[in-house]
């Protein structure tokens, strides 16, 4: 069984070292392709879009919410399994659910996905306004007058 295992490692480092070049070329490749580079600024914007909203619910949601259920601060909620006690003179902490920041962390969730469907639904509208642009008026046709004048002018070409 040891030896299946030496095999298949010297076999991977061959085919590793064999296509060294080929594989640092087509990696180069894949990073720089449009695609990954405008994943990694959603990845970065979205980060920052992220701690937007936790300082939104955290410091502006939420302390008025609490003052309005008798000022509870929904991070310190949580369910006490095992309190705190003292074992050979070392203070062991308590064990505890927290349930307010799941609150919290929950509440900046929704928030989040809330803007996100809103950002969406504002692109799909725009997308369809896009779509849905009438066709060009065609030509109005031309009166009668028109019509008449025309066939004298192509009649007096002619002579």
């Amino acid at each position: 069984m040891n030896n299946r295992y030496k095999n298949l490692n010297l076999h991977i480092i061959k085919i590793f070292n064999s296509n060294k070049m080929g594989l640092w070329k087509e990696f180069k490749e894949f990073a720089m392709r449009g695609s990954v580079i405008d994943l990694a600024i959603g990845v970065i914007i979205g980060s920052a879009f992220g701690k937007i909203v936790s300082s939104l619910v955290a410091d502006v949601i939420m302390p008025p919410l609490g003052l309005l259920i008798s000022g509870i601060n929904f991070t310190d909620l949580k369910l006490v399994l095992k309190p705190a006690e003292v074992v050979n003179g070392i203070q062991a902490p308590a064990v505890t659910m927290n349930y307010g920041n799941f609150l919290q962390v929950t509440f900046d969730f929704l928030i989040v996905a809330f803007v996100i469907f809103l950002l969406i639904k504002g692109i799909n509208t725009l997308m369809r306004k896009k779509e849905e642009k009438p066709a060009p008026a065609a030509e109005p046709q031309p009166s009668k007058e028109e019509i008449l004048l025309t066939e004298i002018r192509d009649i007096l070409k002619e002579k």
